[in-house]
């Protein structure tokens, strides 16, 4: 019983603790983001690891993203809720490019 009573204490910790890791980041506007990835995708097409075909379609859902920030930002302004769409979202095109950058084709 002892073992379960600390893997339930440290899962407990980690439930609170990771949501105070994440929101301890600073809030990276979605320009700055976008400006990232896009300087990304400009090395990649520069050192050869990104094709034309597949940096068309990174940025073009990087302007998506953009897009629907806008439209967030309509409703009054981004949420908590919102901001952490757009930040799962971007994550993920990071990860995509990163793949893309890597992917040895």
């Amino acid at each position: 019983m002892n073992r379960f009573h600390m893997l339930i204490a440290g899962l407990s910790l980690v439930g609170v603790t990771a949501p105070l890791a994440a929101s301890a980041a600073p809030w990276q506007s979605i320009n700055a983001r976008q400006a990232q990835l896009d300087r990304r995708i400009d090395q990649g097409i520069r050192s050869g690891k990104l094709d034309r075909r597949e940096a068309k379609r990174l940025r073009t859902n990087s302007r998506q993203l953009a897009q629907l920030e806008t439209r967030y930002r309509r409703s009054g302004g981004l949420s908590n809720r919102e901001r952490q769409d757009l930040n799962r979202r971007f994550d993920a095109l990071s990860a995509r490019v990163r793949w893309d950058k890597h992917d040895r084709r």
